[in-house]
């Protein structure tokens, strides 16, 4: 891979875009062939990867918003990086396909005889149903793509003449859009993952899975920053500056996450209503106890005090580690939402698990690497360009 430094879009790209595609192929070869020796295993093994993946496609969108609404300048450099990921939210509204034809294997609401039997179901059989279930998602896709392409489209064509008004229609798209997203994403976060659990309940469950997406992409920007950087793409214009920031952003999300994630069990617990707790007594069962205590211990105490110190923000190296190790509990994360609704007593890997999350990775990379090189890698045109490359930390 390398940059052509007159029109600065990437090329030689083949190599590791046929790679991501022959592991994406594999992966999702694998998981699909287990759906015939355990169609349930598949279906929860799937969902886990789906989610894990389009958090950080949400992620993308969410960044790209924030930059236009902030005027952030330090983050200029970032932007294409960040598009690009964002462009990658059509190519899961496919993937998402599987999760549909698995809604009576999820949600036991979608069971007409579970629901006639169960008066809690019933009231919410209104909203909890699959033709509106499937109708939701594709609303939220719909607003996802509108919104992507637009602000995509208008950054495109500030490379080819800039004009004030392109700003000031993105800050405005982003304004409206920030509203639209913070609603379909709390909904997605209720309808795939909260009901699974139908009798369960969370006002503030929406807020706990988006700060998830938060922590997921700005580790994973980390990641392919310091990719672009190790091929002498960008290496001196993502300085450790830039990753400083990062680094901020990844510790302050970091705690974000944990203040929702506590909030939720402090109320829940302290309010001791058993349609409420159940949900939490599930993961304090047989061997769901050690994950739980993974998370608080790896979500939040270990990069809590491995990031609050400024030179770890500021030594790739470290940063490197920690945005993968955020990843990966990330995964446990969802996990930890997830399988409890399947197996009950206690965790049972599979091996559709990794299946799943490199299959569903591998086709998201290469879209992401394809969508990236298809622009030039920074906004040539932005007039904050120099200064952000210029940029220092106070």
């Amino acid at each position: 891979m390398k940059i052509d430094t007159a029109s600065y879009k990437l090329k030689e790209t083949k190599q590791i875009e046929k790679a991501a595609l022959f592991v994406g192929a594999v992966g999702l070869a694998l998981i699909f062939l287990g759906y015939y020796s355990n169609p349930n295993q598949f279906f929860y093994s799937y969902l886990t990867a789906y989610t894990f993946w389009i958090t950080i496609g949400l992620g993308g969108l969410f960044l790209t918003m924030l930059h236009h609404l902030s005027g952030a300048v330090w983050s200029v450099v970032l932007r294409r990086i960040i598009e690009a990921i964002m462009k990658t939210l059509p190519i899961m509204a496919i993937l998402f396909i599987p999760v549909g034809f698995g809604i009576h294997s999820l949600y036991h609401w979608s069971h007409t005889d579970l629901v006639a039997n169960d008066a809690v179901l019933q009231k919410k059989s209104l909203y909890l149903n699959q033709g509106f279930f499937l109708a939701r998602t594709l609303f939220y896709f719909l607003i996802w793509f509108l919104l992507s392409r637009t602000l995509h489209k208008v950054s495109i064509e500030q490379d080819e003449a800039f004009d004030a008004s392109q700003i000031r229609k993105m800050r405005k798209v982003s304004a409206y859009g920030m509203i639209l997203f913070g609603l379909t994403v709390t909904f997605a976060g209720f309808d795939w993952l909260m009901s699974l659990d139908a009798h369960w309940y969370s006002t503030i469950f929406g807020v706990y899975f988006f700060a998830g997406s938060l922590v997921a992409i700005i580790s994973f920007l980390i990641l392919v920053s310091l990719f672009l950087g190790s091929k002498a793409i960008l290496s001196d214009i993502i300085t450790v500056e830039h990753y400083h920031d990062l680094g901020k952003l990844l510790f302050a999300f970091t705690v974000f996450w944990a203040y929702m994630a506590f909030s939720q069990y402090f109320l829940i617990w302290y309010a001791n209503i058993p349609e409420e707790t159940i949900w939490f007594m599930h993961r304090w069962e047989g061997s769901w106890k050690i994950v739980t205590m993974i998370l608080v211990l790896g979500h939040f105490v270990v990069p809590f005090f491995a990031l609050i110190i400024r030179g770890t923000k500021r030594n790739l190296r470290i940063l490197g580690i920690m945005a993968v190790w955020m990843l990966v509990m990330h995964w446990v994360d969802l996990y930890w939402i997830v399988l409890p609704s399947l197996d009950h007593h206690g965790v049972h890997l599979s091996w559709m698990d990794a299946a799943g999350v490199i299959g569903i990775g591998g086709v998201f990379v290469r879209i992401f690497i394809r969508r990236l090189k298809a622009d030039p890698i920074i906004p040539i045109n932005d007039p904050s360009l120099q200064n952000s490359i210029n940029f220092i930390n106070s």
